[in-house]
């Protein structure tokens, strides 16, 4: 049974913590204040969850889900990552982050930097959708309406097997490319967000509460060949 590492108990990595259990994987989650605090998620997670900290849940993980802030990466004990297929959710926000070099001016994708800070075999997935929509869309394989993400990568075998768990997880996948084209579907794109509600004009307001809605790949390709590369130190959000 495949094990998935998840370090980061938010929104996002919550959410694919409860697809990993529903599809019969081994979860060990992870966050930066200690397994103590995760004592309610494990138990709504049930026995194949367990809290561990981001050293036992990089470790144990045939793959890692890193789920926190790019401003947190640098944090990670070096090391880490070195080697190992990581499902990248991060987006860079400049009031959040802070000002990163190679990021204000787009000389590189935040996932270039987070491969080059971390040795990891970097697939960039999970960073496009909102967390809510992620149990919402989920989807048996075949199933009708099921939802495709975009993941980009520079490693084939890595983006093979992330392909693989993001079926078992519910989602098809469209290869979008390299890291260096991960941009395509980063905030404020035509690839990012509003693509998987049912309304795509819904006002910013009213998100929150707004339905999911399906996205197949089609739909999604479409989106990723219509991107236009935002400029990141204008980035609203």
């Amino acid at each position: 049974m495949a094990t998935l590492g998840i370090i980061g108990s938010g929104h996002i990595g919550s959410a694919v913590a409860r697809l990993a259990v529903a599809a019969d994987m081994n979860v060990v989650i992870a966050n930066s204040r200690g397994p103590e605090t995760l004592t309610d998620l494990v138990a709504e997670l049930g026995p194949l969850a367990r809290a561990g900290t981001v050293e036992e849940a990089a470790n144990a993980g045939d793959a890692v889900v890193l789920a926190i802030p790019l401003k947190a990466v640098k944090d990670l004990p070096e090391g880490l990552l070195k080697g190992k297929i990581v499902l990248d959710s991060s987006n860079y926000y400049p009031f959040r982050d802070g000002s990163i070099d190679g990021l204000l001016d787009n000389s590189v994708t935040t996932s270039e930097l987070m491969q080059r800070l971390t040795g990891a075999r970097t697939v960039k997935v999970f960073n496009n959708i909102l967390a809510a929509q992620i149990p919402a869309l989920a989807r048996p394989t075949g199933a009708a309406d099921r939802s495709a993400l975009p993941i980009a990568g520079d490693d084939e075998q890595a983006k093979t097997e992330a392909a693989r768990i993001i079926d078992q997880l519910g989602f098809d996948t469209v290869d979008a490319g390299t890291l260096a084209d991960s941009w395509r579907f980063e905030p404020e794109t035509t690839a990012y967000g509003r693509l998987y509600f049912e309304d795509p004009n819904v006002p910013d307001e009213k998100m929150a509460d707004a339905a999911p809605g399906a996205t197949p790949v089609e739909q999604l390709k479409a989106a990723l060949d219509g991107a236009a590369r935002v400029n990141v130190a204008e980035r609203r959000f």
